[in-house]
């Protein structure tokens, strides 16, 4: 493997310790999730021409936590449980298990790194904290 596919490895890694998350500090939000998600979520989910009946722009966390999904009953996130939170399952591609439709996320791109799998999926089990 040459150095520079064996550093892509170390990335998430990095992006952890960074965050001091690995550490066992609270996941934010707006500092650790909110950036991936504008990043890779929102030009799809964007007020106006939203898919699946929601918009991450311009306020998130609102339209996310406690909110039911219009392709499953599940709520969309709920708070401390996430193998019962659509949108994780959604992100990791076990929607279909849990009674959901449609296709992996984000779609026709490829997966979101474990890294930020890993991020939300301690949000959620903080309490999926609007912080």
């Amino acid at each position: 493997m040459s150095r520079p596919a064996r550093w892509r490895h170390w990335v998430p890694v990095v992006a952890l310790l960074a965050t001091g998350v690995a550490r066992g500090g609270d996941v934010s939000f707006q500092g650790d999730l909110m950036p991936v998600l504008n990043e890779r979520c929102v030009m799809c989910h964007l007020e106006g021409a939203q898919q699946a009946n929601f918009s991450l722009y311009p306020e998130a966390w609102s339209q996310l936590v406690g909110v039911t999904s219009t392709e499953s009953p599940m709520k969309r996130v709920e708070p401390g449980k996430p193998d019962q939170s659509y949108l994780y399952r959604k992100l990791m591609g076990t929607h279909l298990e849990a009674g959901g439709s449609g296709a992996r996320m984000p779609i026709q791109q490829d997966p979101l790194d474990s890294a930020f799998l890993a991020l939300l999926r301690q949000w959620i089990e903080q309490g999926a904290k609007q912080n």
